[in-house]
């Protein structure tokens, strides 16, 4: 009987080592069945966690291929959208979208009309996004006053910075880029883009070139908050923040297209939404401008189909945060992949700038 005991406890031991803590078997059954491990007791330590390793999961390798994405029966997201219903959402669309432009005031004056599209949720999921399988989003979140009932224009500043540029990911390069040319990275592609804002339409830009992920790329979202912060507390003038980044992609993959006779990269639209299909909220990383950053990336979406067809793929929707919350016009943009080449990039700058004036004005 003694004996039977001492096994038992041995058992019991061997079983938790396994299976608690950061045992292989808990690793393996959270990764494999997260809906079977997910429970509130695990929610206070894995809260700290998720700010050094779910905040800097590597943005751009863990983006499918547009191929793939555009294939993929997103089944994990979809059962979540499917037990949300949007009827009653949809069916006060009107009424909130007119109160919300009378709250708001906006003016139009010099200012192009946002393009006419098909808003139901439906239509919205199919052509305008792509949900990772790791998250989910329902009509509450994507309707017409949400999305297009927010005035996103600025009033420019009399001295200090509207717009910061800046790069998460300083080392992304493209299929032709140099070694030791910064000029030829995502950086430089900062650069044009940060030109053709001041010069041409006559806004106010900072581009800053700290560099977060040099022998450190997983924890580059969490190197560059401090900075940033620090930033747009410096410069209260700044609105608008741009996270310019370059994706990553199959090397079959080509993210280009013709526009007016050059040659440009793509480029995407990325949010994150702070929560994830297996676990929901994410309450260590809040972001009290999603709504913001939702409706900015829209608007930016519908000027580039409007204006530039083709140049914008489907703007992507992933859990996490992605520093993002500090600011109402908070945008990430996948500039092209890997297997562009940096006049590609270079290219797709110049209608960016000019949908980023199109909803800004």
């Amino acid at each position: 009987m003694k004996k039977k005991l001492i096994m038992l406890v041995a058992l019991i031991y061997i079983l938790c080592l396994i299976f608690c803590g950061d045992g292989i078997g808990k690793r393996f059954l959270e990764e494999k069945l997260p809906e079977l491990t997910y429970s509130c007791s695990k929610c206070v330590h894995k809260e700290n966690d998720d700010e050094h390793i779910l905040e800097d999961e590597d943005t751009a390798g863990s983006i499918l291929t547009y191929e793939e994405l555009a294939a993929m029966e997103n089944e994990n997201a979809s059962a979540k959208n499917n037990m949300m219903s949007d009827t009653d959402q949809l069916a006060s669309v009107d009424e909130a979208v007119k109160e919300a432009g009378e709250a708001q005031n906006i003016s139009k004056e010099n200012k192009p009309d946002m393009p006419q599209v098909d808003m139901s949720f439906e239509n919205l999921i199919k052509n305008y996004y792509q949900v990772d399988k790791t998250t989910y989003i329902g009509a509450d979140e994507l309707c017409e006053s949400n999305l297009l009932g927010r005035d996103m224009s600025i009033e420019r500043s009399a001295d200090g910075p509207d717009i910061l540029i800046y790069h998460t990911h300083s080392q992304e390069g493209y299929c032709d880029s140099s070694n030791n040319s910064q000029s030829a990275t995502v950086v430089g592609i900062g650069d044009r883009l940060s030109e053709l804002l001041s010069d041409k339409y006559g806004y106010k830009v900072l581009h800053h070139k700290g560099q977060y992920d040099v022998n450190d790329r997983d924890h580059a979202y969490s190197n560059s908050l401090p900075e940033i912060t620090k930033i747009i507390k410096d410069n209260p003038s700044i609105k608008v923040v741009i996270d310019l980044h370059r994706d990553g992609v199959a090397e079959t993959t080509r993210l280009a297209t013709t526009i007016d006779g050059k040659p440009m990269a793509q480029i995407m639209f990325f949010n994150g939404l702070c929560r994830t299909a297996a676990r929901g909220a994410i309450d260590s990383l809040p972001n009290q401008y999603l709504g913001d950053n939702l409706a900015f990336s829209f608007q930016l979406q519908l000027m580039a189909d409007e204006y530039y067809p083709g140049l914008a793929r489907r703007i992507y929707l992933k859990g996490y945060r992605y520093n993002m919350h500090l600011c109402p016009r908070s945008l990430l943009v996948e500039v092209g992949a890997q297997t562009n080449t940096v006049e590609e990039a270079y290219n797709a700058m110049e209608p960016l700038a000019d949908i980023l004036d199109k909803v800004l004005k």
